[in-house]
């Protein structure tokens, strides 16, 4: 299930069933199937869209957007999960926002986004690309640069990118997926020269005292 109206309609049917009774996180992945790795990390990449840093939290939800990104990689239709976290149930409450925040983004790519360069996001080539770039971008997430401003929300960007790619077959969306990798990987770069040049100035600045 990787059309948007199919999503769409079974998101708002859950949202319906869950006024009368809990959804289990794993009923809902199971039924959405394929679309169910990028409706998961889209609703968890959500906090991580800030210029903040979250600090430890960044690095254990990076490992888990590189666990789903591998998985995804390597072929499997839904995330594999611990069956204890399978069995969280999903209230009306939580559906009910959870659904409408996801409705609207969903709703908003729409309007930017149509089925361009199918091939790089459909069939098992394409799960194979999002998944690199998911777990790549997890990866990234995960290096422990507490306090550094957008440490979160660089490789976030990425991982939203390219779950829209998946959801609405947009082969441009992955390169803009890739895009967010490389400012990534540019930013941490010079944060990291920086950090080095400066040490090694502190470094000489202690020996000429001593």
């Amino acid at each position: 299930m990787s059309d948007y109206a199919t999503l769409v309609a079974t998101l708002e049917r859950f949202r319906d069933r869950a006024q009368s009774a809990p959804l289990t996180l794993g009923e809902v992945l199971d039924s959405i199937e394929e679309a169910s790795f990028c409706f998961f990390a889209i609703i968890l990449v959500l906090p991580f869209l800030t210029p903040v840093s979250l600090g430890p939290l960044a690095t254990a939800g990076g490992l888990v957007f590189a666990v789903m990104g591998w998985q995804m990689w390597r072929g499997h239709k839904v995330p594999v999960l611990p069956q204890r976290v399978r069995r969280i149930e999903v209230g009306a409450q939580t559906w009910e926002v959870t659904t409408r925040v996801c409705l609207k983004i969903l709703g908003w790519c729409r309007k930017v986004t149509r089925p361009r360069y199918t091939r790089l996001v459909t069939g098992a080539s394409g799960r194979r690309n999002s998944g690199f770039v998911l777990m790549a971008a997890g990866l990234l997430m995960a290096i422990p640069f507490f306090g550094l401003p957008f440490n979160n929300a660089l490789p976030g960007l990425a991982i939203l990118f390219v779950c829209v790619a998946q959801l609405e077959q947009d082969g441009l969306m992955l390169f803009g997926a890739l895009f967010w990798l490389a400012v990534t990987v540019i930013y941490f770069s010079i944060v990291l020269t920086v950090v080095a040049v400066l040490g090694d100035q502190a470094w000489s600045y202690l020996g000429n005292l001593l």
